[in-house]
């Protein structure tokens, strides 16, 4: 059945097309993150500021560094002692489409360890927009049960998995600066 999910997934992902997927956190939508019109789609459909940039997710290191420039020694570290899941924001973020890149350059991305989603990403091989399951500003759902009706019309296709998955809560987010700054965003 995973199988299945994942064939069509990246089908939709490689036409541009937004997924509603189940996460390592919660429920997302996401696109490919090297896709401009698929990330304006999204924003558009989110009724998201471009300002307020989405995570992307990554399946291991190797693919976190083909799309960071350098990476900060602390982030190794953090991520091998994370217990939950943990996003780190970047300097000079690579090979990903511009709007997804802050205008300070910067990109958060998380390192999705198991499950469906690291799966995904792997069979994929490229980084992929995750964000909440719902319209900017509203309550993020905590089950698939939560997400409204118009999130799940709207997007072009849903995986069929996890559907009874309670969502623990949004990853941490740490920025980190190539000069050694940390700075905790999100608990």
């Amino acid at each position: 059945m995973e199988n299945i999910e994942i064939n069509n997934t990246i089908k939709t992902l490689k036409l541009g097309g937004i997924i509603l997927y189940p996460t390592d956190t919660v429920w997302g939508l996401g696109c490919d993150a090297t896709n401009f019109t698929a990330v304006e789609k999204l924003f558009k459909f989110k009724n998201r500021h471009e300002q307020n940039k989405m995570i992307c997710l990554v399946s291991d290191f190797r693919m976190l560094n083909y799309h960071v420039e350098e990476i900060p020694e602390a982030a190794y570290s953090i991520l091998e002692h994370a217990t939950n899941p943990t996003t780190i924001v970047y300097d000079k973020p690579l090979r990903v489409t511009e709007n997804v890149i802050a205008e300070d350059n910067t990109l958060a991305i998380r390192i999705v360890k198991e499950g469906f989603c690291s799966n995904l990403i792997k069979r994929f091989k490229k980084p992929i927009v995750s964000t909440s399951a719902n319209i900017s500003g509203e309550t993020t759902p905590k089950t698939y049960a939560e997400i409204e009706s118009y999130i799940l019309k709207g997007v072009d296709y849903v995986v069929n998995l996890e559907r009874m998955k309670q969502s623990s809560k949004p990853s941490s987010i740490i920025k980190l600066s190539n000069n050694g700054e940390v700075k905790i965003i999100r608990k």
